[in-house]
């Protein structure tokens, strides 16, 4: 019997009811399995800030270290919309991104079949550069984590009148971001695409040139380079195209959110934070847990939480991640997506992926609490 120790932090908003339905998808799956999965329950963001003054107290980052991953809820809310920048709950983010070492973000985009009447894009528009010539995509964006305009120097000047954020990438950083791309890419399509702004920014002009010599490690590999505004646009004409993208944090940032409009909603949309390119290959089978941190990229959606309309299935499915990329469970993540798979096939949906009404339409539109429960039904006979 295997055991894990998970560090959980909730978070604010709709974080603590998501995430407590993937923490019971867990259980069922170490119950099933043979795992014993030990929680640690931590705070950041928003209630950190409220219970402890600051919105990643030392003593949670630490915690943090001492566990095998983290499964993270969403932080954030207005209430703390007008504090300085060092004191918003997102700097709890990057704070855990740094302290733990993670560096590259993996965020999988996939127009499931059961949610096709929830994409925006005409049936045309995805089989275009589709070379199986179906109205459908399956793209993953891999982001650098912890370098560039988010942990670059920034200020104001001394009058108030003007600020700067700075973008500073080293080439270790995008070397080894490029290389988790790769790793993943070996085991998709093999095709990989450089984004950047490399017409304009010098720090994009360093990524062109190292990612150009680390190409040439990978033969078997197709690689492309797009500009991130024509990247952007090509997203919406023919998303079908891309198998990985690699790019900087803050076009990642971006581009992550624009995909995840395209699956139907962001409430489906897992991510993986890794602390090394180990972690992207780890689904072959890990020998030893990898460090990451896994949550949801919807944000706190404080307008929403306690009314049981939030979608739990991107912190369901951010589960699966942490068991695949985490601990090489590939068999049990297999198996979490598979009763996602099923919940949306008996036409349980949550309103955020409804789809068109009208004749025909078999969908029940349901609660945070039984689409969780939908989901741990589907897992007992799979």
């Amino acid at each position: 019997m295997s055991n894990y120790s998970i560090a959980l932090v909730p978070g604010d908003g709709i974080g603590p009811e998501v995430i407590s339905l993937a923490v019971d998808v867990l259980d069922a799956v170490g119950d099933r399995y043979g795992h014993i999965f030990n929680y640690v329950e931590l705070i950041a963001g928003g209630k950190a800030i409220d219970a402890a003054g600051e919105p990643l107290p030392a003593e949670t980052l630490e915690a943090a270290k001492q566990c095998d991953a983290v499964l993270l809820g969403a932080v954030g809310g207005p209430q703390w919309d007008t504090l300085p920048g060092h004191l918003r709950p997102e700097r709890a983010l990057l704070g855990l991104r740094s302290g733990l070492g993670v560096y590259a973000n993996l965020r999988p985009a996939a127009l499931l079949p059961q949610l096709r009447a929830a994409c925006p894009l005409k049936d045309e528009v995805l089989i275009a550069g589709n070379s199986a010539g179906k109205p459908e995509f399956d793209l993953l964006i891999v982001r650098e984590l912890t370098g560039g305009l988010y942990f670059g120097e920034r200020g104001r000047s001394a009058d108030g009148n003007s600020a700067f954020d700075t973008e500073t990438y080293s080439r270790a950083e995008i070397d080894r971001v490029l290389r988790v791309g790769y790793s993943a890419a070996k085991l998709r399509r093999k095709k990989l695409c450089v984004v950047d702004k490399a017409n304009v920014l010098e720090s994009s002009r360093l990524w062109r040139e190292v990612s150009k010599e680390i190409a040439q490690e990978y033969p078997d590999i197709e690689t492309s380079y797009l500009y991130v505004d024509n990247c952007a646009m090509q997203l919406i004409r023919a998303p079908g195209q891309f198998d990985v993208i690699v790019t900087s944090n803050l076009f990642g940032d971006i581009l992550s959110d624009e995909a995840s409009v395209l699956t139907g909603s962001i409430g489906m949309l897992a991510s993986a934070s890794l602390a090394g390119s180990g972690g992207a290959a780890t689904a072959q089978g890990a020998t030893a847990p990898v460090m990451g941190i896994y949550e949801p990229i919807h944000g706190s959606a404080p307008d929403i939480a306690g009314k049981d309309i939030a979608n739990p299935l991107a912190a369901i499915l951010s589960a699966a991640m942490l068991l695949r990329y985490s601990f090489g469970l590939e068999k049990e993540a297999a198996a979490v997506d598979a009763a996602v798979n099923a919940a949306l096939d008996s036409g349980l949906r949550t309103g955020d992926i409804a789809g068109r009404s009208g004749a025909g339409n078999t969908e029940k539109i349901v609660g945070t609490m039984e689409m969780g429960k939908a989901v741990l039904k589907a897992l007992e006979v799979i």
